[in-house]
């Protein structure tokens, strides 16, 4: 993408307008983002991006979580600012991000020496465009799950939920090649109810395999992985599932209306799609079981 002064984004029918009010500022988008980026439609988030200097900007309330890495969250007066700091490039944060609780409208201030190192930026820079729509899902729109999200030849659409090395990239290679297949992500996929309709959607923030598709597909199936000796499924309760998806989410524990959001949608999602643990080999012979599963 050439630089630009606005561009929109639209993830999981939820669209981003980041644009520039410093005309010497340059945007441009990372290439995971190129499948998501629109050309047209009212945004759900504003953000406006600005050139600053942070040396000294130390107003952005009390410090709410410290995610250990190289962003923090702080709080004050209606306002949530996720500051991005690293020891590479100074005491000073490289960017300041401040959003209204509602996660409808902010701005993002970039710390003028580390925007003079580069001919332009992507001011949502990973992890940022991932917490905002954390953020603004979490307050009644949906939910972020650690996935793999497909669609098979029948049209019947399969989450497979797991953290990190339960099987979810292995999945989407096992489908890949199979004709009419539609995989949606193989790391990251968000869930919504629309209509009566829980609905899978993929995210640019993909796996080591690099499915990222900006499409959604309806919920039909849910699997939570287990690796094993052999091919099985064991159905779950609603509760248990519902507690399954819980742990396989991305919590705003530093928000209980978000928190309780999130457990009554997957309650919801629980007891509307059939849920199930997946014990599974990694070869072809899943494929098949599954598709066999479903006659």
């Amino acid at each position: 993408m050439l630089p630009s002064d606005r561009f929109l984004i639209r993830i999981a029918d939820i669209t981003c307008a980041v644009s520039s009010a410093d005309p010497p500022l340059r945007m441009t988008v990372d290439e995971s983002l190129h499948n998501f980026l629109v050309h047209a439609g009212q945004p759900d988030v504003a953000i406006e991006t600005k050139i600053g200097n942070l040396t000294a900007f130390n107003d952005i309330g009390d410090l709410i979580f410290d995610s250990g890495a190289v962003w923090r969250l702080y709080q004050e007066n209606g306002t949530c600012s996720f500051s991005f700091q690293s020891p590479s490039l100074g005491p000073a944060p490289y960017k300041i991000a401040r959003i209204r609780r509602d996660f409808t409208q902010g701005e993002i201030l970039i710390h003028g020496p580390f925007y003079e190192t580069k001919r332009s930026i992507y001011p949502l820079e990973y992890p940022l465009d991932e917490l905002l729509f954390i953020n603004y899902l979490a307050l009644g729109h949906g939910a972020e799950v650690h996935a793999c999200g497909l669609v098979d030849s029948r049209g019947t659409g399969h989450l497979f939920l797991g953290q990190s090395t339960a099987g979810k990239t292995t999945m989407a290679r096992l489908w890949e090649d199979d004709p009419g297949v539609t995989i949606l992500s193989d790391d990251r996929i968000i869930l919504r109810k629309i209509d009566n309709q829980i609905w899978m959607y993929g995210t640019p923030w993909h796996g080591e395999a690099g499915f990222a598709a900006s499409t959604r597909a309806p919920l039909n199936k849910v699997y939570f992985l287990r690796k094993g000796m052999r091919n099985q499924v064991s159905p779950l309760k609603a509760v248990e599932s519902a507690s399954r998806f819980f742990s396989c989410c991305f919590p705003l524990f530093y928000n209980r209306d978000a928190v309780d959001f999130t457990l009554c949608f997957f309650d919801d999602v629980a007891k509307n799609v059939p849920c199930y643990e997946l014990s599974f080999l990694p070869d072809k012979s899943t494929v098949e079981f599954l598709l066999k599963a479903e006659d």
